[in-house]
């Protein structure tokens, strides 16, 4: 897995991009204000950081996702074990409403916080988890349960992306999508603006061209479920209506957008591998054997 990363350089002119490590190309204006942040880390701007691994046991699609095993261990066990590998994270918890969830990870020693059966995705969980937490944190990574195979260094690049952009709340990964997977709906697609900034979030493909087919020239993107939040709006988060746009997609992400805050987006090199469906988990198995993992 690699982040995408261009050297420094500083064109003339009021047009004057930057490129930055992960992949972000900021204006002249943008990058004087993430330079801004290293000014301040000194006095610890957003340098506190939590991974949450919200897990449910109801769903739609696979019930009891989290406890499934992968090669002999709960899928929640491997999630937790890659994020525990992160630099940037000063803990890691999962949070759940189900008891058979909570007793599974505190068997491989994990921390366990326990919420209300009324949130409604993943953000509310973490927020819900915040507040019961005993120390305060700048920032909170919301780490899907689903991806076993999460790269450490992608948590510790979206966490770095936040810290670097003052003016967003809220950042997360997307990756090159495969063209098999342009009209799978599982897979959610991101397009981002020239600043780095995610512009839309679909289930369907976009851009989509007027030939209704893909076009294999188009590097199309791929989002993938890991994303960090600013402690601070992740307190309000739930506490916004939902969206219109964020209803019909089924997206949290979309909420964020539609509010008016600004997301960062980091592209990174990455085999997406999430565990939707049961048969998604006999071809996971088969991933890990090849790449050697136990």
């Amino acid at each position: 897995m690699a982040i995408c990363a261009e050297s420094s350089s500083l064109s003339s002119g009021s047009g004057a991009k930057v490129w930055l490590a992960h992949g972000l190309i900021l204006s002249a204006a943008v990058a004087a204000a993430a330079g801004a942040y290293f000014l301040r880390r000194s006095k610890g701007f957003r340098s506190r950081v939590i991974g949450i691994i919200p897990a449910r046991y109801a769903s739609s699609r696979f019930e009891g996702k989290p406890l499934v095993h992968i090669l002999g261990k709960p899928m929640i066990q491997r999630t937790w074990e890659r994020a525990k590998l992160a630099s940037s994270l000063d803990s890691v918890v999962v949070a759940t409403d189900d008891e058979r969830i909570a007793e599974c990870c505190r068997g491989f020693g994990a921390d366990v916080i326990m919420t209300s059966e009324s949130c409604r995705n993943g953000a509310e969980r973490c927020s819900e988890a915040l507040q019961k937490l005993a120390k305060s944190y700048d920032i909170v990574v919301n780490i899907q349960g689903d991806e076993p195979l999460i790269e450490p260094e992608i948590i510790d690049g979206i966490v770095q992306a936040l810290q670097r952009a003052p003016d967003a709340v809220f950042s997360t990964a997307v990756t090159s999508l495969k063209p098999e997977y342009a009209f799978d709906t599982n897979r959610v697609k991101c397009v981002v603006n020239s600043n780095g900034y995610a512009i839309y979030f679909s289930r369907g493909l976009i851009p989509f061209n007027k030939s209704g087919k893909v076009n294999q020239k188009f590097p199309y993107l791929l989002h993938l479920g890991i994303q960090s939040y600013d402690t601070e709006f992740l307190k309000i988060y739930p506490k916004l209506e939902p969206t219109p746009l964020q209803l019909e997609e089924d997206l949290e992400q979309l909420k964020v957008l539609e509010n008016g805050y600004k997301m960062k987006v980091i592209k990174v090199d990455h085999d997406a591998h999430g565990v939707d469906t049961p048969e998604d988990v006999e071809k996971m198995e088969a991933i890990m054997r090849e790449k050697n993992i136990e």
